[in-house]
């Protein structure tokens, strides 16, 4: 009769510390922890990681965060093995801001961590919660010039809400709480930098720090409420201008807005929010805006900027009372002087202005401005009946018709976000991101790889430049391997569009932005994928149609018309000037075929 022996062993291919192997007498063997053996600063990070809710870990493995990631394979947390470190910090920052959930990344020291910068610094500055665990060399060959040494505390503290070493197992775990804790709470990246030797440390003793969540009631005091709302009683064209602190305030942000009979403008990242189910919104301003937003915000002689930090000071308005509300402080008057500054969530000031505000009869000024929305709306939607010029608002249009009812869509930093912002339709239950604080390119399908992870079977879709999605194409692979049914639409126009339309409003030349691109659909199928390639309009609704139906990720490479025009709300003389320029210095160039192809495919055939 075989007996079962305990051996006490350190066995370096499964487990990093001592454990308890247990030999069945048949050849195989069984591993486990013995109970009360310490743990390591590695286990110690992933389980206070998972603690604070974290489900993924972005990376690629190697050298000094070996011991990490031989953690987290013997853990509840998964590891995302992404070909490009950048990707995995837009990954990462996709699936925290859209969940709302801690979600994490991991770097080797030196390069590997570099490669996170973009990434990272994106989700930073969208708020999105997230911990980055960077690895540094071994303790003893820092600051000596040791190969792939780099201090990331001076690179990451500028963008981040937390930044610290890690420089003893005794203070691992209460390093990571904090990290989770900020992340969290206030909104953005906290970073732990790690020595690898560090990682196989344990600690002499440990104390039970745990990440904690806080909903506060945050509001401005009553005599401040009470100045509020008789500035918003006394304006005759009162305006607000939601911005994402509008984020869990929908309901009583309308209702506060009906009570003043106050149009609604929203900044970009408040699309969300704020679009649906609300009769009184008119739109963005700006740039990517329509007249409707313009006019709200522009000649409204009372603003109220609600959780708003919008940066172009020349679309505020010049002669108005402005009041601002933020939970930031330093947000107050950031962008543009005001009047009156208060410090409360939206949620809790709009609640408690409902009773101080006076119910306002008079509803022709919301009903001017909604006017001047839906026209000019219906006319930035407008479509050709020219079966070879794909306007890239069709194709929007048509992923926005077939798109599922809670489809969540990401966008490139240049046109495709103007095309999302403006004609993809929130109903309360998709989402949208595009990059609009960092302004980066190729994060949308990054993105969208982290998103469909963190929301398995739901739809996610990515509207691609062709410039962003040939800058990080090495990833594709990590949707193939992984499996993430992530669906890739590319807005070809065989350039850097958006710096064209930038350089010839400026009157110069264009010139370095066109882009000699593969055939999209011919390289996803090289690559495992669906892919398929759309020139024709008539093509147009059953490639949309049958690259949403594919039950796996998809490249739909639709070639849309390279000179298509954003047209902002408000065009200024300058510009005017600039433009005409730019034709004038393309005729005298022998470009005139750009001009005459500039007039007919945005004004001739519309």
């Amino acid at each position: 009769m075989k007996q079962q022996q305990a051996l006490r062993l350190s066995v370096f291919s499964r487990m990093a510390e001592p454990a308890v192997v247990l030999y069945n007498g048949d050849g195989k063997y069984s591993f486990y922890r013995e109970a009360g053996m310490s743990n390591n600063v590695a286990e110690i990070i992933v389980d206070s990681l998972i603690e604070a809710g974290a489900k993924r870990c972005y990376g690629v493995v190697g050298d000094t965060i070996n011991h990490f990631t031989d953690a987290i394979r013997r853990s509840e947390m998964d590891w995302v093995h992404v070909r490009h470190e950048e990707v995995g910090g837009f990954a990462a920052g996709g699936e925290a801001f859209m969940t709302g959930e801690l979600a994490c990344c991991a770097g080797t020291c030196g390069p590997g961590s570099l490669h996170f910068v973009n990434g990272l610094i994106e989700s930073h500055r969208n708020g999105a919660p997230v911990v980055f665990i960077a690895s540094q060399v071994a303790t003893a060959e820092m600051g000596v010039g040791f190969p792939q040494d780099v201090d990331q505390r001076p690179i990451y503290a500028q963008n981040s809400v937390f930044c610290e070493y890690v420089t003893s197992p005794e203070n691992a775990r209460r390093l990571v709480t904090i990290a989770a804790q900020k992340a969290l709470n206030e909104g953005g990246l906290a970073v732990l930098i790690v020595p690898g030797d560090i990682f196989t440390q344990k600690p002499s003793n440990s104390l039970a720090y745990r990440t904690m969540r806080f909903d506060p009631v945050m509001r401005p005091s009553n005599a401040e409420l009470d100045v509020i709302a008789e500035k918003l009683n006394a304006g005759k064209r009162v305006s607000i201008y939601a911005g994402y602190g509008c984020h869990n305030a929908h309901n009583e942000l309308i209702a506060l807005a009906d009570r003043l009979a106050a149009p609604i403008a929203w900044t970009s990242r408040a699309k969300d929010f704020v679009e649906y189910d609300n009769e009184l919104e008119v739109g963005m301003t700006g740039v990517f805006g329509l007249e409707g937003g313009y006019r709200a915000v522009s000649e409204c002689d009372t603003l109220l900027l609600l959780g708003c930090s919008f940066a172009w000071t020349q679309f505020y308005p010049e002669d108005a009372t402005i009041i601002q509300v933020d939970i930031n402080p330093g947000k107050i008057g950031l962008r543009h002087p005001v009047h009156i500054g208060a410090i409360g969530t939206v949620r809790d000031t709009c609640a408690a202005l409902l009773g101080r505000v006076e119910q306002s009869d008079d509803r022709s000024w919301v009903d001017k401005c909604r006017k001047t929305y839906l026209e000019s709306r219906d006319d930035a939607a407008a479509q050709s009946d020219d079966d070879t010029l794909i306007h890239p608002q069709e194709l929007t249009l048509m992923l926005d018709k077939h798109g599922a009812e809670d489809a969540v869509f990401t966008a490139d930093g240049g046109s495709p976000m103007v095309w999302c912002l403006r004609h993809i339709k929130a109903n309360g239950k998709r989402r949208t991101l595009p990059s609009l604080v960092h302004g980066t390119m190729a994060n949308a399908y990054p993105q969208a790889l982290g998103i469909a992870k963190g929301f398995s079977g739901r739809q996610v879709i990515a509207m691609c430049g062709d410039g962003g999605i040939s800058m990080l194409l090495g990833d594709l692979l990590t949707l193939v391997q992984e499996e993430i049914p992530v669906k890739l639409v590319v807005f070809n126009n065989s350039a850097l569009g958006f710096v064209e339309i930038e350089q010839k409003v400026e009157g110069l030349l264009d010139a370095y932005t066109d882009l000699k691109n593969p055939d999209f659909g011919k390289l996803a199928e090289v690559l495992g994928m669906w892919g398929r390639k759309i020139e024709a309009k008539h093509e147009l609704e059953s490639g949309v149609k049958e690259l949403l139906a594919h039950d796996g990720p998809g490249i739909l490479d639709v070639k849309v018309n390279p000179v298509e025009l954003i047209m902002p709300p408000h065009i200024e003389i300058g510009q005017v000037a600039s433009t005409a320029l730019y034709s004038t210095k393309a005729i005298f160039s022998g470009r005139m075929d750009e001009v005459v192809g500039l007039v007919r495919n945005n004004f001739w055939r519309r």
